[in-house]
């Protein structure tokens, strides 16, 4: 049974998340204080983390910040905040998801269960030998998912790795914002463009020598993004 950890401070909310989580065989635990909740996260194995923005003794984004620092772990960031440069900030440092309240809790269970299924299915790896993507300076490890720059590890969340690899998998073909939001998030690109862009952003500080110059993921302006070889 998934373990899921739900850090809010609105618990009318949390309760109701909690009861349809439940409903679909869901392990669920809840957690109202920033502080309290960022040293569960860091301390216990859930299999997902829905982290409200706005807490009482620690912020959301300061909680993902320290969660990323050591664990892969999927996050769903949840706000009343409708701004996009929250989004931008959250997806930023490393959420995998962004939701605005109010939503429908069989939305966020949808969601869940996507997130989850993609991250078991890239993070199980058999005992065959490991499928290496190597292209110029770059190497992508699929099995370990480990990705080396010049010989040195950089460090990815599990949204930044699906998107390089996807790209890199399909070298010269350009796809658009929503293209891409489709194929790595499954679901359709409702208002989310921002998610795709802010990886994008992320992913060449890692593996770009210069970000205005990219050599690896380049911008195809009016359009979308191509992988050049």
């Amino acid at each position: 049974m998934s373990k899921i950890l739900i850090i809010e401070d609105e618990m009318d909310i949390a309760e109701l998340e909690k009861d349809y989580l439940e409903l679909s065989n869901f392990e669920v635990t809840i957690v109202n204080d920033g502080c309290e909740g960022a040293a569960l996260a860091l301390d216990q194995d859930f299999d997902l983390i829905i982290l409200d923005l706005m807490l009482p003794g620690m912020d959301g984004f300061e909680i993902c910040k320290l969660i990323r620092e050591q664990k892969d772990t999927p996050i769903i960031m949840v706000s009343a905040k409708k701004d996009d440069i929250d989004k931008i900030r959250g997806l930023g440092l490393g959420a995998d998801d962004y939701m605005t309240k109010p939503f429908s809790p069989s939305e966020l269970v949808a969601r869940v269960k996507a997130h989850l299924a993609r991250y078991k299915r890239l993070t199980t790896s058999g005992k065959q030998e490991n499928k290496v993507i190597e292209i110029r300076n770059l190497k992508i490890d699929k099995t370990a998912r480990r990705v080396y720059v010049n010989g040195e590890e950089k460090v990815f969340t599990t949204k930044e790795f699906d998107l390089l690899t996807f790209l890199a998998e399909h070298p010269n073909h350009v796809y658009s914002k929503e293209e891409l939001f489709k194929e790595i998030w499954e679901m359709e690109s409702v208002g989310d463009i921002a998610t795709v862009t802010v990886h994008i952003k992320k992913i060449r500080e890692k593996i770009e020598k210069s970000t205005s110059k990219p050599q690896y993921i380049e911008t195809i302006w009016g359009v979308g993004y191509r992988f050049k070889v």
